[in-house]
Protein backbone atom coordinates (compact mmCIF):
# COMPACT_ATOMS: atom_id res chain seq x y z
CA UNK A 1 0.00 0.00 0.00
CA UNK A 2 1.18 3.32 -1.17
CA UNK A 3 1.42 6.35 1.62
CA UNK A 4 -1.50 8.67 -0.05
CA UNK A 5 -3.70 4.74 0.21
CA UNK A 6 -2.37 4.38 3.71
CA UNK A 7 -3.53 8.01 5.04
CA UNK A 8 -7.08 7.04 3.07
CA UNK A 9 -7.86 4.28 5.19
CA UNK A 10 -6.74 6.05 8.04
CA UNK A 11 -8.95 8.65 7.40
CA UNK A 12 -11.75 6.68 6.77
CA UNK A 13 -11.27 4.33 9.69
CA UNK A 14 -11.19 7.83 11.75
CA UNK A 15 -14.47 8.36 10.06
CA UNK A 16 -16.53 5.30 11.22
CA UNK A 17 -14.61 6.39 14.94
CA UNK A 18 -16.34 9.84 14.90
CA UNK A 19 -19.93 8.33 13.70
CA UNK A 20 -19.99 5.60 16.22
CA UNK A 21 -19.15 8.72 18.79
CA UNK A 22 -22.50 10.22 17.38
CA UNK A 23 -20.55 12.83 15.90
CA UNK A 24 -22.04 15.02 12.93
CA UNK A 25 -19.32 15.03 10.57
CA UNK A 26 -21.80 16.99 7.57
CA UNK A 27 -24.22 19.11 9.73
CA UNK A 28 -25.94 22.03 8.03
CA UNK A 29 -26.86 24.17 10.59
CA UNK A 30 -23.82 26.40 10.69
CA UNK A 31 -24.62 30.19 10.20
CA UNK A 32 -22.23 32.19 8.65
CA UNK A 33 -22.25 35.98 9.78
CA UNK A 34 -19.02 37.22 7.84
CA UNK A 35 -15.96 36.01 5.57
CA UNK A 36 -12.13 36.36 6.03
CA UNK A 37 -12.58 39.74 4.11
CA UNK A 38 -14.69 40.95 6.14
CA UNK A 39 -12.82 40.49 9.38
CA UNK A 40 -9.52 41.83 7.68
CA UNK A 41 -11.17 44.95 6.61
CA UNK A 42 -13.29 45.61 10.41
CA UNK A 43 -9.15 44.91 11.32
CA UNK A 44 -7.36 47.16 9.33
CA UNK A 45 -7.55 50.30 11.18
CA UNK A 46 -7.70 48.69 14.56
CA UNK A 47 -5.25 48.87 17.41
CA UNK A 48 -2.71 46.44 17.88
CA UNK A 49 -4.78 44.86 20.88
CA UNK A 50 -8.38 44.20 20.66
CA UNK A 51 -10.38 44.44 24.15
CA UNK A 52 -12.22 41.23 25.59
CA UNK A 53 -15.30 43.20 23.70
CA UNK A 54 -13.90 43.78 20.67
CA UNK A 55 -16.89 42.59 17.90
CA UNK A 56 -16.98 38.72 17.56
CA UNK A 57 -17.01 37.14 14.30
CA UNK A 58 -18.61 33.53 13.00
CA UNK A 59 -16.58 32.82 10.03
CA UNK A 60 -16.16 29.34 7.88
CA UNK A 61 -13.98 27.62 6.03
CA UNK A 62 -11.52 24.82 4.88
CA UNK A 63 -8.22 24.45 7.24
CA UNK A 64 -5.21 24.70 5.10
CA UNK A 65 -2.59 24.40 7.77
CA UNK A 66 -2.68 23.05 11.64
CA UNK A 67 -0.07 23.62 14.22
CA UNK A 68 -0.41 21.66 17.73
CA UNK A 69 1.02 22.30 20.91
CA UNK A 70 -0.58 20.31 23.02
CA UNK A 71 -3.74 22.43 24.86
CA UNK A 72 -3.71 25.12 22.13
CA UNK A 73 -3.67 24.93 18.53
CA UNK A 74 -2.94 27.39 15.32
CA UNK A 75 -4.46 26.95 11.82
CA UNK A 76 -4.89 28.92 8.74
CA UNK A 77 -7.78 28.87 6.91
CA UNK A 78 -9.23 30.48 3.80
CA UNK A 79 -12.94 31.17 2.30
CA UNK A 80 -13.87 32.38 -0.86
CA UNK A 81 -12.21 35.97 -0.21
CA UNK A 82 -9.16 34.73 1.68
CA UNK A 83 -7.02 32.54 4.24
CA UNK A 84 -6.85 33.52 7.96
CA UNK A 85 -4.78 32.38 10.97
CA UNK A 86 -7.11 30.84 14.06
CA UNK A 87 -5.45 30.34 17.27
CA UNK A 88 -7.68 27.41 19.24
CA UNK A 89 -7.56 26.40 22.99
CA UNK A 90 -8.52 24.21 24.91
CA UNK A 91 -9.61 26.18 27.74
CA UNK A 92 -11.90 28.87 25.25
CA UNK A 93 -13.74 25.75 23.84
CA UNK A 94 -14.31 23.43 26.22
CA UNK A 95 -12.25 20.31 26.45
CA UNK A 96 -15.26 17.93 24.44
CA UNK A 97 -14.80 20.49 21.66
CA UNK A 98 -11.11 20.34 21.88
CA UNK A 99 -10.56 16.39 22.24
CA UNK A 100 -12.90 16.76 18.73
CA UNK A 101 -10.62 19.18 16.96
CA UNK A 102 -7.84 17.14 17.78
CA UNK A 103 -9.00 14.75 15.41
CA UNK A 104 -9.39 16.77 12.41
CA UNK A 105 -7.52 17.15 9.19
CA UNK A 106 -6.67 19.37 6.87
CA UNK A 107 -9.12 19.79 4.02
CA UNK A 108 -11.51 19.44 6.78
CA UNK A 109 -14.23 22.41 6.99
CA UNK A 110 -14.62 24.48 10.38
CA UNK A 111 -16.86 26.73 12.04
CA UNK A 112 -15.35 29.26 14.15
CA UNK A 113 -16.43 32.29 16.44
CA UNK A 114 -14.31 34.72 18.13
CA UNK A 115 -12.74 37.93 18.46
CA UNK A 116 -9.25 38.66 16.60
CA UNK A 117 -6.01 39.87 18.84
CA UNK A 118 -2.38 40.78 17.14
CA UNK A 119 0.33 38.01 17.85
CA UNK A 120 4.01 38.95 19.03
CA UNK A 121 4.87 38.33 15.17
CA UNK A 122 2.53 40.96 14.63
CA UNK A 123 -0.22 38.52 12.43
CA UNK A 124 -3.73 39.38 13.24
CA UNK A 125 -5.34 35.86 14.35
CA UNK A 126 -8.97 35.04 14.87
CA UNK A 127 -9.16 33.82 18.89
CA UNK A 128 -11.90 30.95 18.72
CA UNK A 129 -14.11 30.61 21.47
CA UNK A 130 -16.41 28.61 19.81
CA UNK A 131 -15.61 25.71 17.27
CA UNK A 132 -17.64 23.41 14.89
CA UNK A 133 -17.24 20.88 12.47
CA UNK A 134 -18.57 21.71 9.44
CA UNK A 135 -17.69 18.89 7.26
CA UNK A 136 -14.94 16.28 7.54
CA UNK A 137 -12.94 15.34 4.22
CA UNK A 138 -12.09 12.01 3.51
CA UNK A 139 -8.67 12.34 1.04
CA UNK A 140 -5.84 13.84 1.89
CA UNK A 141 -4.67 16.91 0.06
CA UNK A 142 -1.69 17.57 -1.75
CA UNK A 143 1.56 17.86 0.16
CA UNK A 144 1.48 21.73 1.07
CA UNK A 145 5.19 22.74 -0.45
CA UNK A 146 4.67 21.20 -4.23
CA UNK A 147 0.91 21.61 -4.08
CA UNK A 148 -0.85 19.56 -7.52
CA UNK A 149 1.82 21.20 -10.51
CA UNK A 150 1.43 18.28 -13.16
CA UNK A 151 -0.63 19.55 -15.63
CA UNK A 152 -2.37 16.36 -16.27
CA UNK A 153 -3.44 15.89 -12.59
CA UNK A 154 -4.78 19.89 -12.45
CA UNK A 155 -6.90 19.53 -15.22
CA UNK A 156 -8.13 16.08 -14.43
CA UNK A 157 -9.00 17.55 -10.96
CA UNK A 158 -9.70 20.95 -11.10
CA UNK A 159 -11.06 21.03 -7.63
CA UNK A 160 -7.98 20.02 -6.13
CA UNK A 161 -6.37 22.76 -8.50
CA UNK A 162 -8.38 25.24 -7.28
CA UNK A 163 -7.82 24.10 -3.33
CA UNK A 164 -4.02 24.37 -4.01
CA UNK A 165 -3.13 27.45 -6.17
CA UNK A 166 -4.54 30.48 -5.57
CA UNK A 167 -3.16 31.58 -9.07
CA UNK A 168 -5.66 29.31 -10.43
CA UNK A 169 -8.74 30.59 -8.36
CA UNK A 170 -7.44 34.42 -10.08
CA UNK A 171 -7.37 33.16 -13.68
CA UNK A 172 -10.78 32.38 -13.05
CA UNK A 173 -12.13 34.89 -10.98
CA UNK A 174 -10.88 37.32 -13.79
CA UNK A 175 -12.35 35.27 -16.48
CA UNK A 176 -15.70 36.05 -14.89
CA UNK A 177 -14.98 39.78 -14.58
CA UNK A 178 -13.62 39.89 -18.21
CA UNK A 179 -17.48 38.53 -19.16
CA UNK A 180 -19.24 41.22 -16.80
CA UNK A 181 -16.69 43.86 -18.08
CA UNK A 182 -17.69 42.92 -21.95
CA UNK A 183 -21.69 42.45 -21.25
CA UNK A 184 -21.74 45.65 -19.29
CA UNK A 185 -20.38 47.36 -22.27
CA UNK A 186 -22.91 46.10 -24.62
CA UNK A 187 -25.74 46.80 -22.58
CA UNK A 188 -25.10 50.50 -21.96
CA UNK A 189 -24.77 50.43 -25.85
CA UNK A 190 -28.11 49.25 -26.20
CA UNK A 191 -27.29 46.05 -27.08
CA UNK A 192 -29.89 43.06 -25.88
CA UNK A 193 -28.67 40.01 -24.56
CA UNK A 194 -30.54 37.10 -25.69
CA UNK A 195 -30.22 33.08 -25.56
CA UNK A 196 -30.62 31.05 -28.94
CA UNK A 197 -30.61 27.21 -29.16
CA UNK A 198 -27.94 25.11 -28.26
CA UNK A 199 -29.28 21.85 -30.37
CA UNK A 200 -30.35 22.78 -33.98
CA UNK A 201 -31.51 20.76 -37.06
CA UNK A 202 -29.04 22.39 -39.30
CA UNK A 203 -25.97 23.52 -37.53
CA UNK A 204 -24.66 26.84 -39.61
CA UNK A 205 -22.85 29.70 -38.68
CA UNK A 206 -19.34 28.51 -38.93
CA UNK A 207 -17.09 25.87 -41.19
CA UNK A 208 -16.63 22.98 -38.50
CA UNK A 209 -17.79 19.17 -38.09
CA UNK A 210 -20.92 19.24 -35.54
CA UNK A 211 -21.89 16.44 -32.76
CA UNK A 212 -24.82 14.86 -33.66
CA UNK A 213 -27.56 13.43 -30.87
CA UNK A 214 -30.83 12.61 -31.64
CA UNK A 215 -34.23 13.63 -29.79
CA UNK A 216 -36.33 10.38 -29.22
CA UNK A 217 -39.76 12.31 -28.76
CA UNK A 218 -38.97 14.37 -32.09
CA UNK A 219 -37.90 11.55 -34.07
CA UNK A 220 -35.02 13.25 -35.55
CA UNK A 221 -31.22 14.34 -35.10
CA UNK A 222 -29.83 17.39 -33.80
CA UNK A 223 -26.47 19.17 -34.02
CA UNK A 224 -24.64 20.59 -30.71
CA UNK A 225 -24.32 24.36 -32.01
CA UNK A 226 -20.89 25.15 -34.11
CA UNK A 227 -21.92 29.28 -33.85
CA UNK A 228 -25.34 30.94 -32.98
CA UNK A 229 -24.77 32.73 -35.84
CA UNK A 230 -28.10 32.20 -38.29
CA UNK A 231 -30.10 32.45 -35.27
CA UNK A 232 -28.90 35.78 -33.80
CA UNK A 233 -29.65 37.11 -37.75
CA UNK A 234 -33.27 35.71 -37.67
CA UNK A 235 -33.47 37.99 -34.57
CA UNK A 236 -32.74 40.90 -36.69
CA UNK A 237 -34.50 40.40 -39.06
CA UNK A 238 -37.39 40.30 -36.64
CA UNK A 239 -36.81 43.47 -35.49
CA UNK A 240 -33.97 43.44 -32.34
CA UNK A 241 -31.18 45.32 -34.17
CA UNK A 242 -29.02 45.02 -31.79
CA UNK A 243 -28.10 41.50 -30.16
CA UNK A 244 -25.63 39.69 -28.15
CA UNK A 245 -25.08 36.15 -27.12
CA UNK A 246 -22.31 34.96 -24.88
CA UNK A 247 -22.84 31.38 -25.73
CA UNK A 248 -21.27 28.03 -25.27
CA UNK A 249 -20.62 26.33 -28.29
CA UNK A 250 -19.44 22.84 -30.01
CA UNK A 251 -17.03 21.65 -32.90
CA UNK A 252 -15.68 17.94 -33.23
CA UNK A 253 -12.28 19.06 -34.01
CA UNK A 254 -8.91 18.04 -32.52
CA UNK A 255 -7.61 19.40 -28.82
CA UNK A 256 -4.55 21.90 -28.76
CA UNK A 257 -3.67 24.95 -27.02
CA UNK A 258 -5.85 26.99 -28.42
CA UNK A 259 -9.08 24.34 -29.50
CA UNK A 260 -11.39 22.55 -26.79
CA UNK A 261 -14.52 21.33 -28.57
CA UNK A 262 -16.99 23.28 -26.39
CA UNK A 263 -15.90 26.65 -26.05
CA UNK A 264 -17.48 30.05 -25.38
CA UNK A 265 -17.95 32.62 -27.52
CA UNK A 266 -19.22 36.17 -27.81
CA UNK A 267 -21.73 37.01 -30.92
CA UNK A 268 -23.52 40.37 -31.46
CA UNK A 269 -25.07 41.76 -34.42
CA UNK A 270 -25.49 45.44 -35.41
CA UNK A 271 -28.35 46.91 -38.10
CA UNK A 272 -27.35 49.75 -40.02
CA UNK A 273 -23.63 49.45 -39.34
CA UNK A 274 -20.46 47.98 -41.27
CA UNK A 275 -17.64 46.21 -40.63
CA UNK A 276 -15.79 48.79 -40.24
CA UNK A 277 -17.57 49.88 -37.40
CA UNK A 278 -17.56 46.90 -35.27
CA UNK A 279 -13.89 47.27 -36.02
CA UNK A 280 -14.10 50.39 -34.22
CA UNK A 281 -16.05 49.23 -31.53
CA UNK A 282 -13.89 46.28 -30.88
CA UNK A 283 -11.31 48.57 -29.97
CA UNK A 284 -13.20 50.53 -27.47
CA UNK A 285 -14.54 47.36 -26.01
CA UNK A 286 -10.83 45.24 -25.42
CA UNK A 287 -9.52 48.65 -24.13
CA UNK A 288 -12.47 49.06 -21.68
CA UNK A 289 -11.96 45.22 -20.91
CA UNK A 290 -8.34 46.42 -19.79
CA UNK A 291 -8.52 49.21 -17.69
CA UNK A 292 -11.65 47.03 -16.14
CA UNK A 293 -9.33 44.46 -15.44
CA UNK A 294 -5.84 46.13 -15.02
CA UNK A 295 -6.25 49.81 -14.96
CA UNK A 296 -4.16 50.17 -17.96
CA UNK A 297 -4.74 49.37 -22.03
CA UNK A 298 -1.07 47.66 -21.74
CA UNK A 299 -1.18 44.44 -21.08
CA UNK A 300 1.83 41.49 -20.57
CA UNK A 301 1.45 38.53 -22.66
CA UNK A 302 4.07 35.63 -22.90
CA UNK A 303 6.78 38.10 -22.73
CA UNK A 304 5.79 40.61 -25.16
CA UNK A 305 3.97 43.94 -23.95
CA UNK A 306 0.54 44.40 -25.75
CA UNK A 307 -0.69 48.07 -26.16
CA UNK A 308 -4.53 47.88 -26.29
CA UNK A 309 -4.47 51.50 -26.41
CA UNK A 310 -2.69 52.07 -29.47
CA UNK A 311 -4.11 52.46 -32.22
CA UNK A 312 -4.92 49.03 -33.91
CA UNK A 313 -3.20 48.03 -37.49
CA UNK A 314 -5.69 47.28 -40.11
CA UNK A 315 -4.14 45.49 -43.68
CA UNK A 316 -5.30 43.53 -46.10
CA UNK A 317 -4.63 39.86 -46.37
CA UNK A 318 -2.70 40.06 -49.38
CA UNK A 319 -0.30 43.08 -48.34
CA UNK A 320 -0.01 40.72 -45.00
CA UNK A 321 0.60 37.59 -46.81
CA UNK A 322 3.51 39.91 -48.87
CA UNK A 323 4.84 41.80 -45.60
CA UNK A 324 4.59 38.53 -43.30
CA UNK A 325 4.67 35.90 -45.27
CA UNK A 326 7.24 36.60 -48.37
CA UNK A 327 4.66 35.63 -50.70
CA UNK A 328 4.68 38.06 -53.97
CA UNK A 329 1.02 38.96 -54.40
CA UNK A 330 1.29 37.81 -58.09
CA UNK A 331 1.54 34.28 -56.58
CA UNK A 332 -2.11 34.45 -54.51
CA UNK A 333 -3.83 33.65 -57.87
CA UNK A 334 -1.67 30.76 -58.83
CA UNK A 335 -2.93 27.77 -57.36
CA UNK A 336 -0.48 25.08 -58.96
CA UNK A 337 1.78 27.87 -57.78
CA UNK A 338 0.76 27.95 -54.54
CA UNK A 339 0.50 24.26 -53.31
CA UNK A 340 4.22 23.72 -55.09
CA UNK A 341 5.08 26.63 -52.23
CA UNK A 342 3.30 25.10 -49.55
CA UNK A 343 5.35 21.89 -50.83
CA UNK A 344 8.35 23.48 -50.41
CA UNK A 345 8.37 25.07 -46.95
CA UNK A 346 6.64 21.38 -45.56
CA UNK A 347 3.67 22.99 -44.90
CA UNK A 348 0.71 20.67 -45.62
CA UNK A 349 -2.35 21.45 -47.40
CA UNK A 350 -5.39 19.36 -47.05
CA UNK A 351 -7.95 21.31 -49.04
CA UNK A 352 -6.12 21.76 -52.14
CA UNK A 353 -9.69 22.16 -54.38
CA UNK A 354 -10.40 25.96 -53.91
CA UNK A 355 -7.72 28.32 -54.13
CA UNK A 356 -8.90 30.74 -51.02
CA UNK A 357 -8.76 27.56 -48.91
CA UNK A 358 -4.47 27.39 -49.79
CA UNK A 359 -4.77 31.24 -49.19
CA UNK A 360 -5.86 30.74 -45.90
CA UNK A 361 -4.04 27.75 -45.05
CA UNK A 362 -0.67 29.28 -45.74
CA UNK A 363 -1.67 32.41 -43.72
CA UNK A 364 -2.51 30.58 -40.58
CA UNK A 365 1.14 29.21 -40.94
CA UNK A 366 3.37 32.00 -42.20
CA UNK A 367 1.20 35.22 -40.91
CA UNK A 368 -0.84 34.54 -37.84
CA UNK A 369 1.99 33.95 -35.38
CA UNK A 370 3.74 37.23 -36.46
CA UNK A 371 0.64 39.46 -35.35
CA UNK A 372 1.88 40.07 -32.17
CA UNK A 373 0.27 43.91 -31.76
CA UNK A 374 -3.56 44.15 -32.22
CA UNK A 375 -3.85 43.84 -35.84
CA UNK A 376 -7.15 43.42 -38.37
CA UNK A 377 -6.63 41.56 -40.91
CA UNK A 378 -9.22 42.29 -43.87
CA UNK A 379 -10.17 41.49 -47.40
CA UNK A 380 -10.86 37.76 -47.03
CA UNK A 381 -12.01 35.73 -50.47
CA UNK A 382 -15.44 35.14 -50.79
CA UNK A 383 -15.00 31.33 -51.22
CA UNK A 384 -13.97 31.19 -47.72
CA UNK A 385 -16.82 33.62 -46.13
CA UNK A 386 -19.80 32.33 -47.59
CA UNK A 387 -21.91 34.30 -44.76
CA UNK A 388 -19.92 37.71 -45.39
CA UNK A 389 -21.12 40.31 -47.93
CA UNK A 390 -19.50 41.21 -51.04
CA UNK A 391 -16.97 43.74 -51.54
CA UNK A 392 -18.29 46.55 -53.51
CA UNK A 393 -15.00 47.24 -54.38
CA UNK A 394 -14.32 43.70 -55.89
CA UNK A 395 -16.29 41.41 -56.04
CA UNK A 396 -13.97 38.36 -55.58
CA UNK A 397 -13.58 39.63 -52.00
CA UNK A 398 -15.88 40.23 -48.56
CA UNK A 399 -16.42 43.13 -46.19
CA UNK A 400 -14.55 41.01 -43.51
CA UNK A 401 -11.78 41.02 -40.77
CA UNK A 402 -10.37 38.73 -38.61
CA UNK A 403 -8.23 40.67 -35.44
CA UNK A 404 -4.83 38.79 -34.35
CA UNK A 405 -3.52 39.45 -30.71
CA UNK A 406 -0.22 38.20 -29.79
CA UNK A 407 -0.15 35.70 -32.47
CA UNK A 408 -3.80 34.23 -31.82
CA UNK A 409 -7.03 34.41 -33.68
CA UNK A 410 -9.38 36.21 -31.53
CA UNK A 411 -12.45 37.43 -33.40
CA UNK A 412 -13.88 37.41 -37.12
CA UNK A 413 -16.03 39.91 -38.12
CA UNK A 414 -18.15 41.10 -41.38
CA UNK A 415 -21.05 43.08 -43.03
CA UNK A 416 -23.74 40.61 -43.00
CA UNK A 417 -24.77 39.23 -46.48
CA UNK A 418 -28.47 39.92 -46.42
CA UNK A 419 -28.92 39.34 -50.44
CA UNK A 420 -30.67 35.88 -49.88
CA UNK A 421 -29.85 34.71 -53.56
CA UNK A 422 -26.46 35.11 -53.72
CA UNK A 423 -26.73 33.53 -50.10
CA UNK A 424 -28.63 30.62 -51.40
CA UNK A 425 -25.89 29.96 -54.18
CA UNK A 426 -23.38 30.02 -51.48
CA UNK A 427 -24.85 27.60 -49.55
CA UNK A 428 -25.14 25.36 -52.51
CA UNK A 429 -21.57 25.46 -53.33
CA UNK A 430 -20.34 25.05 -49.48
CA UNK A 431 -23.13 21.72 -50.28
CA UNK A 432 -20.95 20.59 -53.49
CA UNK A 433 -18.05 21.05 -51.07
CA UNK A 434 -19.49 18.99 -48.63
CA UNK A 435 -20.38 16.21 -51.10
CA UNK A 436 -16.58 16.39 -52.20
CA UNK A 437 -14.95 15.46 -49.25
CA UNK A 438 -14.69 18.50 -47.48
CA UNK A 439 -16.96 17.53 -43.45
CA UNK A 440 -16.76 21.18 -42.31
CA UNK A 441 -18.48 22.72 -45.17
CA UNK A 442 -21.83 24.31 -44.21
CA UNK A 443 -25.38 22.68 -44.45
CA UNK A 444 -28.30 24.23 -46.98
CA UNK A 445 -30.79 26.27 -44.39
CA UNK A 446 -33.64 26.89 -46.00
CA UNK A 447 -35.30 28.22 -43.38
CA UNK A 448 -32.26 30.47 -42.72
CA UNK A 449 -33.01 32.16 -46.76
CA UNK A 450 -36.46 31.92 -46.28
CA UNK A 451 -36.20 34.33 -43.30
CA UNK A 452 -33.62 36.48 -45.34
CA UNK A 453 -36.47 37.09 -47.88
CA UNK A 454 -38.75 39.21 -45.53
CA UNK A 455 -35.49 41.51 -45.51
CA UNK A 456 -32.63 41.88 -42.92
CA UNK A 457 -31.57 45.62 -42.79
CA UNK A 458 -27.78 46.50 -43.09
CA UNK A 459 -26.03 44.45 -40.34
CA UNK A 460 -22.57 43.83 -39.25
CA UNK A 461 -22.01 41.06 -36.92
CA UNK A 462 -18.71 39.66 -34.92
CA UNK A 463 -17.90 36.61 -32.85
CA UNK A 464 -15.34 37.06 -30.24
CA UNK A 465 -13.37 33.76 -28.89
CA UNK A 466 -13.75 34.32 -24.84
CA UNK A 467 -11.27 31.64 -23.68
CA UNK A 468 -8.66 33.05 -25.99
CA UNK A 469 -9.23 36.50 -24.43
CA UNK A 470 -9.29 35.03 -21.44
CA UNK A 471 -5.80 33.37 -22.09
CA UNK A 472 -4.63 37.28 -23.11
CA UNK A 473 -5.98 39.20 -19.97
CA UNK A 474 -4.08 36.48 -18.17
CA UNK A 475 -1.62 35.50 -19.45
CA UNK A 476 -2.09 31.98 -20.10
CA UNK A 477 -0.24 29.83 -22.72
CA UNK A 478 -2.67 27.36 -23.17
CA UNK A 479 -6.55 27.33 -23.27
CA UNK A 480 -6.79 24.79 -20.74
CA UNK A 481 -5.42 27.00 -18.35
CA UNK A 482 -8.70 29.05 -19.00
CA UNK A 483 -11.49 26.42 -19.25
CA UNK A 484 -12.54 24.92 -16.17
CA UNK A 485 -12.91 21.35 -17.10
CA UNK A 486 -11.41 21.05 -20.45
CA UNK A 487 -11.79 17.72 -22.25
CA UNK A 488 -9.36 14.97 -21.70
CA UNK A 489 -9.18 11.57 -23.17
CA UNK A 490 -10.48 9.23 -19.99
CA UNK A 491 -8.00 7.45 -17.52
CA UNK A 492 -8.99 4.14 -16.28
CA UNK A 493 -10.68 5.75 -12.77
CA UNK A 494 -12.96 7.96 -15.19
CA UNK A 495 -13.92 4.21 -17.47
CA UNK A 496 -15.70 2.88 -14.41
Amino acid sequence: MDQKSDIIEKRKKKILDLKRNNINLYPNDFVVLHTVGNIKKAVEDAPDSLAEDSPVFVVAGRMMAINRFGKASFIRFRDRTGQLQAYVRKDKIGEKAYNLFKQLDIGDFVGLKGGMFKTRTGEWTLLVKEFKLVCKSARPLPEKFHGLKDPEKRYRRRYIDLIMNSDVRDIFIKRSRIIQAIRSFLLDRDFLEVETPMMQPVPGGAEATPFVTHHNALGMDLFLRIAPELYLKRLVIGGFERVFEINRSFRNEGISTRHNPEFTMLEFYQAYARYEDLMDLTEEMFCHVAREMTGSTSIQYQGNTIDLGAKWRRISLVSAMEEFGGIDAGLLNNREGLLEFASSNRIKVTKTGRLGKIVTKLFDVLVEPKLIQPTFITGYPVEVSPLSRRSDISAELTDRFELFIAGHEIANGFSELNDPNDQKERFLQQVADREAGDKEAHYMDKDYIEALEYGMPPTAGEGIGIDRLTMLFTDSASIREVILFPHMKPVERDKG
